[in-house]
């Protein structure tokens, strides 16, 4: 059972936004500590949908494309993959609009940023949305086409052979790609695995949105101090 001393303080921290502030205060020294401009220049912005309990609470839905009932944890990070801001909506949303949702409470953030790196799922409306309304440049980071099939080799080659071209079918098929490493978007990806390490964010286990994005701070909070207790 959760401790209430504990509960309560955590919703005091909650509302009067310490634990966002104490994740603002540890990521700016954490990043002096680096070498690097306490504000950053370049971000980027992912989702992640995860699963909810049966105990109900608000902004819950599906996730078509994931295939996950619940919520989504909308993240702005910085090129080291610490958190600028969390937002925390339902699942429901789409990319292009959850973006919006995250950016426009972060406008004190963006002061410093000049550059998003954002995935295919934020392309045309999103991006568009956040070149206007914020000013920013918006890079999409493609994943490679997928390979040719062989089937469909079999035919070009046949067809080429048709006007004179001896092609060996198999040169058509690309290498095969096992995990593939994206440009940048790699850095949030990480920063999503650094959260699903914490029990308590294994599942979207709270009733307001709000306290889970309290939850994203905290966990945040605790990897920073152990990184600045190492630096």
């Amino acid at each position: 059972m959760e401790d209430p001393v504990h509960h309560y303080y955590f919703r005091i921290w909650r509302l009067d936004g310490v634990w966002e502030r104490l994740n603002t205060t540890l990521r700016e020294r954490l990043r002096v500590r680096l070498g690097r401009n306490p504000k950053p220049s370049a971000g980027m912005v992912d989702s992640q949908s995860a699963k909810t309990t049966g105990v109900g609470g608000e902004a819950r839905g599906y996730d078509g494309g994931k295939k996950v009932r619940g919520r989504k944890r909308h993240l702005l990070v910085d090129t080291e993959g610490l958190v600028l801001k969390a937002k925390v909506h339902s699942a429901k949303v789409p990319d292009q609009d959850g973006i919006k949702l995250v950016l426009e409470t972060a406008r004190d953030r963006l002061q410093s940023l000049s550059h998003l790196w954002v995935d295919v799922g934020y392309q045309v409306r999103g991006k568009e949305w956040v070149e206007k309304e914020l000013g920013l440049r918006v890079e999409v980071v493609h994943r490679t086409p997928k390979p040719t099939p062989e089937k469909v080799a079999r035919i070009w080659a046949r067809e080429w052979s048709k006007e004179g071209w001896q092609i060996d079918w198999q040169k058509l098929l690309p290498r095969r790609r096992g995990f593939e490493l994206l440009p940048r978007r790699w850095v949030v990806e990480r920063t999503f695995s650094w959260l699903s390490q914490n029990r308590r964010m294994s599942k979207d286990y709270e009733r307001l949105c709000s306290t889970s994005e309290s939850f994203v701070y905290a966990a945040m909070t605790r990897l920073m101090v152990r990184r600045l207790a190492c630096v």
